[in-house]
């Protein structure tokens, strides 16, 4: 049951972009079409599903103060090494992308190797060690849960770019002008989930 909890709480009331507004960088750059959105939102969701468990360990049986060696603390070392795990599989998913889905590839351009950049994914392993999880299942759901939240989002934007581009949007405000305001109104329809009791 908790672990459901935690599962939903991290798909909607702690969602990535709307409650913490973490990588929006490539969350509005990449939102102008679905195709790209599902690509780029995939490629999170597996960043997540491998970066936030390995780091899961990496702080609870190394670094943490007497976990690897009595009498030393190696938790200053956790930014690096949470950083160094997602460069690594960000790496990685980014030569799978390439060999299998050449197409995509192309269209996520930059954004597909800024995913190792994106705070959204840092932000994940950082409220993971904040939440202190008794677990590896929980942070794995944690994760799994952040990473659709955050698919759930750039699709949910990038359909109503879609339609949007056939709307009669002031000049002023066309591109990423109306873009910040549809966030902003999802980011407060996303607020409604707060109310749900867990």
């Amino acid at each position: 049951m908790e672990a459901l909890s935690i599962f939903i709480k991290s798909i909607f009331i702690d969602n990535m972009i709307f409650a913490s507004f973490l990588g929006m960088c490539s969350y509005l750059a990449v939102s102008k079409t679905v195709k790209t959105s599902v690509g780029l939102g995939a490629a999170v969701i597996f960043v997540l599903l491998v970066t936030v468990p390995v780091n899961y360990l990496l702080e609870n049986y190394i670094l943490k103060a007497n976990a690897f060696i009595e009498g030393v603390d190696l938790s200053f070392l956790s930014f690096i090494m949470f950083i160094a795990v997602i460069a690594a599989i960000v790496q990685l998913v980014e030569m799978v992308v390439e060999k299998f889905a050449p197409a995509l590839y192309g269209q996520l351009g930059i954004f597909l190797p800024l995913i190792a950049v994106n705070c959204a994914i840092m932000g994940a392993s950082l409220f993971m060690q904040q939440k202190e999880f008794p677990t590896i299942g929980h942070a794995t759901v944690y994760a799994l849960g952040a990473g659709i939240g955050w698919f759930i989002a750039i699709v949910l934007m990038a359909a109503i770019r879609e339609k949007i581009s056939y709307s009669n949007v002031p000049a002023p405000l066309k591109g990423v002008g109306i873009a910040f305001i549809v966030c902003g109104l999802m980011a407060i329809a996303f607020m409604s989930f707060m109310g749900i009791k867990l």
